[in-house]
């Protein structure tokens, strides 16, 4: 039986033990938090997922109840606002699962909205300078307005809501730059070319929301429209925009049987690009904002857009560039576009 000592000496030491056990205890517990990394904000990467669905799918939501597929058509860039959202979620959590699972959404949104993003490189020669803007009936201060206006130097200016009383000011304001004027109903033209064959559009309204003109530009004649569609409600039943509907299909007809080659639609659709209820208007006429302009170009509200329901649209004639201005006091921000005849 061997003595204590030799026993003693046999033993490894203590510190070298507890060593042999810690490393063992931390190899073991670096693979658990490993593997939890994993493990971890499963919830997160399924409502990542999730997120990815509406911009992928957004065209069979249904408008049966409560019109609710163009209501998602209306805001659907906002849709990606829940890729920086769940990925601070997925930084908290330390998840990598998640952070896979937002490369779903993120992708998707790029492929739909990140071309928007990418400077253009637009602004080559233009024969035209058009504005268009919803003046807005309750604008407390219109003389500013029209000062606003004056600056962006445009050679057609078309103005929707507009009131008798205002009317009378805006035409007072804009004479000097702009002699010829066309007004039917709450719509309007101003040009620094002569102007003719002015008519009214309707569009299914008691009163005249939209116009037709001849514009003479050193290129030739171009055909206008002034439009303001109808407004849209988001209330207890969903998405009402029935009405705004049929006038879309008014004004269509009208636009498509236009027999001038040049052609530009200005004024509030009270709806987006990607609404599919605007089809009719946007099937045949190509947004300046679109090919032209740089950013989304929301327009309304005006403090804090969300949504372009403001537009140039054109057929016959090329948009070289296109932005949105200032607020001018109105609850709308006005559109510009330089075009090539």
């Amino acid at each position: 039986m061997p003595d204590r000592q030799t026993a003693l000496a046999s033993r490894p030491p203590r510190s070298a033990a507890r060593k042999r056990r810690t490393g063992g205890q931390r190899r073991t517990g670096g693979q658990r938090r490993t593997g939890g990394k994993w493990r971890r904000g499963i919830v997160i990467a399924v409502l990542a997922i999730l997120s990815a669905l509406p911009l992928m799918f957004h065209r069979y939501v249904p408008n049966t109840v409560g019109n609710l597929g163009s209501l998602l058509d209306t805001f659907l860039p906002w849709v990606g606002i829940a890729v920086p959202v769940l990925a601070v979620a997925a930084l908290v959590r330390r998840s990598a699962t998640a952070g896979v699972a937002l490369l779903v959404p993120a992708v998707v949104w790029g492929l739909m909205f990140g071309h928007l993003l990418i400077p253009n490189g637009s602004g080559g020669p233009h024969d035209l300078r058009v504005l268009s803007h919803n003046v807005g009936a309750d604008n407390p201060d219109p003389e500013h307005t029209a000062a606003e206006l004056l600056t962006a130097d445009a050679d057609v200016i078309a103005l929707e809501e507009i009131t008798s009383a205002d009317l009378k000011i805006y035409k007072r304001e804009l004479a000097k730059t702009y002699p010829h004027v066309v007004s039917r109903g709450t719509v309007a033209l101003w040009s620094k070319f002569p102007v003719e064959e002015g008519k009214a559009v309707d569009v299914g309204f008691s009163w005249t929301r939209a116009l037709r003109a001849e514009v003479s530009t050193p290129e030739g004649k171009v055909a206008f429209y002034v439009a303001h569609l109808a407004s849209v409600r988001v209330g207890t039943s969903g998405f009402t925009s029935n009405q705004r509907n049929e006038t879309i299909k008014q004004l269509a007809q009208q636009i498509a049987a236009e027999k001038r080659a040049g052609v530009v639609v200005m004024g509030d659709f009270n709806g987006t690009a990607n609404d599919r209820s605007l089809a009719p208007i946007t099937a045949g006429l190509r947004s300046a904002q679109g090919a032209a302009g740089q950013g989304f170009g929301f327009t309304w509200p005006a403090k804090f857009p969300m949504a372009r329901i403001d537009h140039i649209m054109v057929r016959g004639v090329t948009p070289t560039k296109a932005w949105v201005m200032e607020q001018t006091g109105s609850d709308h921000r006005p559109v510009v576009a330089e075009l090539a005849v």
